[in-house]
């Protein structure tokens, strides 16, 4: 954990990711990744210069078999504020629309459903469990299949609902991460989504898996490249401050 929580610091001061006074809601599906973000941003919140508040916010999606009570426990644990917003998206992608491409409509269905319960609380900045893997496998589903250099950004501000989104765990692997939630016994929530494991993403995780034994730096140089030339909004704001100086 003291590991994650270094590199997130580095990254959230790299990109200027929080003010004093923020009041941040960390989306939580239940999986590892957005668990560790919460876990760490809740330990961050205990001594970071600038303080900020902490919220959890889950959305289900109506999957048969998830159980969020843990979730709900460990943050009543924690101090942290929970909201559960129970929604139909599983059923409108799977069973009304029959979506061939489920993934992203789901991820369009689920940000319009995270934005409105913000609204409803009054928070404008939300916290996402995006992490190194998820970033180089982003820049190569852009490339392989739209055929364009892209990928999410570490900070977007969304004008036409006035939420920030930030991705802290920008740094840091998933092979890590995965171990510090075992470690921390997090309640991560079993995924039971029919799509899981059968997606483009997938391919592309299984590819660059293949390419790395081949060309072990091959995630680290796409990242730095990200940042080097850089993609839209990926220029570090440290580094632009060294610049100056």
């Amino acid at each position: 954990m003291q590991e994650i929580l270094s590199r997130m610091r580095r990254c959230i001061e790299d990109y200027d990711m929080l003010q004093p006074g923020d009041r941040v809601a960390v989306g939580v599906s239940g999986g590892k990744d957005s668990l560790v973000l919460l876990a760490a941003l809740a330990r961050l919140r205990e001594f970071y210069p600038r303080p900020f508040d902490l919220e959890a916010v889950t959305l289900d999606l109506g999957l048969e078999g998830m159980d969020f009570s843990p979730v709900a426990d460990w943050c009543r644990g924690q101090g942290i504020p929970y909201t559960l917003k129970k929604t139909e998206i599983s059923r409108v992608i799977f069973e009304v629309r029959r979506e061939k491409n489920p993934c992203s409509m789901c991820a369009k269905m689920r940000r319009g459903a995270l934005n409105g319960v913000l609204r409803e609380r009054g928070i404008s900045k939300v916290a996402l469990g995006h992490h190194f893997d998820d970033a180089v496998e982003t820049f190569y589903l852009s490339l392989f299949y739209e055929g364009r250099l892209s990928c999410f950004q570490p900070v977007t501000y969304l004008d036409r609902t006035g939420v920030t989104q930030i991705r802290p765990l920008l740094y840091c692997g998933e092979g890590h991460i995965r171990t510090v939630a075992r470690r921390e016994g997090l309640p991560v929530v079993p995924n039971p989504c029919p799509a899981d494991g059968a997606t483009r993403r997938q391919e592309v995780k299984d590819l660059i898996a293949q390419l790395s034994r081949r060309y072990p730096r091959l995630k680290d140089y796409t990242f730095g490249a990200m940042q080097r030339l850089p993609l839209p909004a990926w220029e570090k704001i440290s580094g632009q401050n060294e610049n100056k100086e």
